[in-house]
Protein backbone atom coordinates (compact mmCIF):
# COMPACT_ATOMS: atom_id res chain seq x y z
CA UNK A 1 0.00 0.00 0.00
CA UNK A 2 1.05 3.59 -0.57
CA UNK A 3 1.79 5.75 2.04
CA UNK A 4 -0.15 9.01 1.38
CA UNK A 5 0.23 10.19 5.24
CA UNK A 6 3.70 10.73 7.65
CA UNK A 7 4.27 11.54 11.07
CA UNK A 8 7.79 12.07 12.70
CA UNK A 9 8.14 11.78 15.99
CA UNK A 10 11.25 13.66 17.74
CA UNK A 11 12.91 11.84 20.39
CA UNK A 12 13.52 13.86 23.74
CA UNK A 13 14.71 17.36 24.73
CA UNK A 14 14.15 17.27 20.51
CA UNK A 15 11.66 19.30 18.17
CA UNK A 16 10.53 19.78 15.13
CA UNK A 17 14.02 21.48 14.38
CA UNK A 18 16.30 18.23 14.83
CA UNK A 19 18.55 17.16 12.08
CA UNK A 20 16.42 14.56 10.93
CA UNK A 21 13.17 15.89 10.90
CA UNK A 22 13.95 19.07 8.71
CA UNK A 23 15.61 16.50 6.03
CA UNK A 24 13.02 14.16 6.39
CA UNK A 25 10.48 17.17 5.70
CA UNK A 26 12.57 18.58 2.82
CA UNK A 27 12.70 15.13 1.44
CA UNK A 28 9.10 14.53 1.38
CA UNK A 29 8.67 18.47 0.22
CA UNK A 30 11.38 17.79 -3.14
CA UNK A 31 10.37 13.82 -4.16
CA UNK A 32 7.10 12.95 -2.26
CA UNK A 33 5.27 16.38 -2.16
CA UNK A 34 1.64 14.24 -2.56
CA UNK A 35 2.36 12.71 0.61
CA UNK A 36 0.93 14.77 3.86
CA UNK A 37 3.42 15.19 6.29
CA UNK A 38 3.38 16.06 10.13
CA UNK A 39 6.18 16.52 12.38
CA UNK A 40 4.26 18.21 15.53
CA UNK A 41 6.21 19.24 18.43
CA UNK A 42 5.97 16.92 21.68
CA UNK A 43 4.83 18.03 25.33
CA UNK A 44 6.92 16.63 27.92
CA UNK A 45 3.93 14.35 29.03
CA UNK A 46 3.97 10.90 27.34
CA UNK A 47 0.34 10.65 28.05
CA UNK A 48 -0.51 14.22 26.68
CA UNK A 49 2.22 13.77 23.34
CA UNK A 50 -0.21 10.43 22.50
CA UNK A 51 -3.03 12.16 23.33
CA UNK A 52 -2.50 15.22 20.62
CA UNK A 53 -0.88 12.58 18.03
CA UNK A 54 -3.76 10.61 18.20
CA UNK A 55 -5.97 13.61 17.99
CA UNK A 56 -3.78 15.25 14.38
CA UNK A 57 -3.87 11.30 12.78
CA UNK A 58 -7.49 10.32 13.77
CA UNK A 59 -8.53 11.32 10.22
CA UNK A 60 -5.63 9.36 8.75
CA UNK A 61 -6.21 6.33 6.73
CA UNK A 62 -4.08 3.47 8.82
CA UNK A 63 -3.36 1.39 5.95
CA UNK A 64 -2.08 4.16 3.80
CA UNK A 65 -0.07 6.25 6.61
CA UNK A 66 3.41 5.56 8.19
CA UNK A 67 5.33 7.03 11.18
CA UNK A 68 9.06 7.58 11.65
CA UNK A 69 10.33 8.24 15.14
CA UNK A 70 13.85 8.82 16.40
CA UNK A 71 15.08 7.75 19.99
CA UNK A 72 11.82 8.22 22.45
CA UNK A 73 10.19 9.04 18.70
CA UNK A 74 10.77 5.44 17.98
CA UNK A 75 9.12 4.47 21.16
CA UNK A 76 6.26 6.58 20.47
CA UNK A 77 5.89 5.97 17.02
CA UNK A 78 5.33 1.87 18.21
CA UNK A 79 2.54 2.72 20.07
CA UNK A 80 1.40 4.61 17.18
CA UNK A 81 1.94 1.61 14.83
CA UNK A 82 0.49 -0.65 16.98
CA UNK A 83 -2.98 1.58 17.29
CA UNK A 84 -2.98 2.60 13.51
CA UNK A 85 -1.75 -0.35 12.42
CA UNK A 86 0.73 1.15 9.97
CA UNK A 87 4.51 0.37 8.91
CA UNK A 88 6.99 1.94 10.86
CA UNK A 89 11.01 3.60 10.62
CA UNK A 90 12.59 3.23 14.08
CA UNK A 91 15.96 5.62 13.98
CA UNK A 92 17.80 4.39 17.11
CA UNK A 93 14.60 4.07 19.22
CA UNK A 94 14.54 3.86 23.11
CA UNK A 95 13.33 0.98 24.23
CA UNK A 96 13.11 1.32 27.98
CA UNK A 97 12.31 4.89 28.13
CA UNK A 98 10.72 4.47 31.41
CA UNK A 99 14.16 3.00 33.11
CA UNK A 100 16.14 5.00 30.59
CA UNK A 101 14.55 8.43 31.74
CA UNK A 102 14.26 8.02 35.49
CA UNK A 103 17.33 9.95 36.29
CA UNK A 104 16.15 12.91 34.01
CA UNK A 105 12.94 13.72 36.23
CA UNK A 106 13.14 17.18 36.33
CA UNK A 107 14.21 20.57 34.91
CA UNK A 108 15.63 20.32 31.61
CA UNK A 109 16.40 22.36 28.86
CA UNK A 110 15.50 21.30 25.27
CA UNK A 111 17.99 20.65 23.21
CA UNK A 112 17.60 23.13 19.69
CA UNK A 113 17.29 26.02 22.28
CA UNK A 114 18.75 26.10 25.57
CA UNK A 115 16.84 28.99 26.94
CA UNK A 116 13.78 27.20 26.80
CA UNK A 117 12.91 24.80 29.74
CA UNK A 118 10.50 21.90 31.09
CA UNK A 119 9.83 19.84 33.68
CA UNK A 120 10.39 15.94 33.51
CA UNK A 121 7.78 14.78 36.46
CA UNK A 122 8.17 11.69 38.19
CA UNK A 123 4.49 10.72 37.24
CA UNK A 124 5.83 10.81 33.63
CA UNK A 125 7.74 7.39 34.13
CA UNK A 126 3.95 5.68 34.72
CA UNK A 127 2.65 7.20 31.61
CA UNK A 128 5.46 6.05 29.67
CA UNK A 129 5.42 2.23 31.07
CA UNK A 130 1.69 2.43 30.21
CA UNK A 131 2.68 3.23 26.40
CA UNK A 132 5.14 0.10 26.12
CA UNK A 133 3.93 -2.32 23.32
CA UNK A 134 6.80 -4.20 23.54
CA UNK A 135 4.94 -7.38 24.50
CA UNK A 136 2.45 -7.74 21.33
CA UNK A 137 3.75 -8.25 17.97
CA UNK A 138 4.33 -6.07 15.24
CA UNK A 139 0.86 -4.51 13.67
CA UNK A 140 2.85 -3.50 10.53
CA UNK A 141 6.11 -3.52 8.68
CA UNK A 142 8.89 -2.17 10.50
CA UNK A 143 12.33 -0.97 9.44
CA UNK A 144 15.00 0.24 12.31
CA UNK A 145 17.86 2.25 11.61
CA UNK A 146 20.36 1.08 14.60
CA UNK A 147 24.01 2.58 14.94
CA UNK A 148 26.39 0.55 17.24
CA UNK A 149 28.10 3.56 17.89
CA UNK A 150 25.06 5.06 19.67
CA UNK A 151 26.52 6.89 22.88
CA UNK A 152 23.23 7.02 24.48
CA UNK A 153 21.26 3.98 24.08
CA UNK A 154 22.00 0.08 23.63
CA UNK A 155 22.39 -0.88 20.21
CA UNK A 156 22.12 -4.70 21.32
CA UNK A 157 18.95 -4.10 23.06
CA UNK A 158 16.95 -1.72 20.07
CA UNK A 159 18.21 -5.46 17.84
CA UNK A 160 16.80 -7.53 20.03
CA UNK A 161 13.37 -5.26 20.67
CA UNK A 162 12.89 -5.41 17.33
CA UNK A 163 13.75 -8.70 15.73
CA UNK A 164 11.04 -8.84 13.35
CA UNK A 165 11.88 -5.81 11.63
CA UNK A 166 13.93 -5.12 8.89
CA UNK A 167 16.97 -4.04 10.47
CA UNK A 168 19.69 -1.38 9.40
CA UNK A 169 22.73 -2.27 11.76
CA UNK A 170 25.35 0.45 11.07
CA UNK A 171 28.67 -0.35 12.45
CA UNK A 172 30.34 2.93 14.42
CA UNK A 173 27.60 5.93 13.58
CA UNK A 174 26.40 7.96 16.67
CA UNK A 175 22.69 8.26 18.58
CA UNK A 176 21.67 11.30 16.01
CA UNK A 177 22.16 9.41 13.04
CA UNK A 178 24.01 11.90 11.86
CA UNK A 179 24.12 10.22 8.37
CA UNK A 180 20.61 9.95 8.22
CA UNK A 181 20.47 11.93 4.75
CA UNK A 182 21.89 8.56 3.14
CA UNK A 183 18.71 6.85 4.14
CA UNK A 184 16.41 8.64 3.00
CA UNK A 185 15.82 6.71 -0.29
CA UNK A 186 15.61 3.47 1.44
CA UNK A 187 13.09 5.03 4.09
CA UNK A 188 11.61 6.31 1.40
CA UNK A 189 11.27 2.53 -0.99
CA UNK A 190 10.35 0.83 2.28
CA UNK A 191 7.53 3.00 3.14
CA UNK A 192 6.52 3.26 -0.45
CA UNK A 193 5.99 7.12 -0.32
CA UNK A 194 2.95 8.27 -2.57
CA UNK A 195 4.69 10.76 -5.11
Amino acid sequence: MTTTHLLYLHGFRSSPQSAKARLMAAFVAQHHPAVTFWCPQLPPSPREAMEQVAQGIAGWPGAAMAVIGSSLGGFYASWVAQHKGCASVLINPAVHPARDLARYIGEQTAWHDPAERFFFRPEFIEELRALDVSGQPAAGPELALIAQGDEVLDWREMAARYPQARQVVQAGGDHALSNFADYLPQVAAFLELAR
